[in-house]
């Protein structure tokens, strides 16, 4: 039976996106495997913030740039006044889409897109 599933994003590089993800989005690092640890890159990288579980990968073939992670929240407008305050570029303010949810988007520096969801058809 299947449980859970884990978007794997790619990024350029590991310490850069836990300055990001971390530092800024208030994700914590839960791992992060390196080939070689006297090198930051590649490497396989797990965060967390709240219920939320996202893999970071610079290894080459670990997904591409320009990927989705669609991540429900209790509180899109909340989330949003959070980011806004930490300076964080939304791409898309909370919206109300035709189809039911409540969004916002966000991208990373290598073009993934966060969309951060209440989801009303859950």
């Amino acid at each position: 039976m299947l449980q859970s599933a884990i978007p794997v994003l790619h990024v350029g590089s590991s310490l850069a996106a836990e300055e990001y993800y971390c530092a800024k989005l208030g994700f914590k690092l839960i791992f992060a495997t390196r080939a070689d640890e006297s090198r930051p890159d590649p490497c396989y990288m797990g965060i967390v913030r709240d219920g939320a579980i996202l893999h970071l990968s610079s290894f080459a073939g670990d997904a591409v740039p320009g990927g989705v992670a669609f991540i429900v929240v209790d509180d899109v407008d909340r989330l949003f006044a959070e980011f806004e305050a930490g300076n964080i570029r939304i791409d898309l303010q909370p919206t109300n889409q035709t189809w039911g949810n409540r969004e916002m988007y966000v991208k990373d520096p290598w073009r993934n897109c966060l969309r951060f969801v209440n989801d009303s058809q859950l």
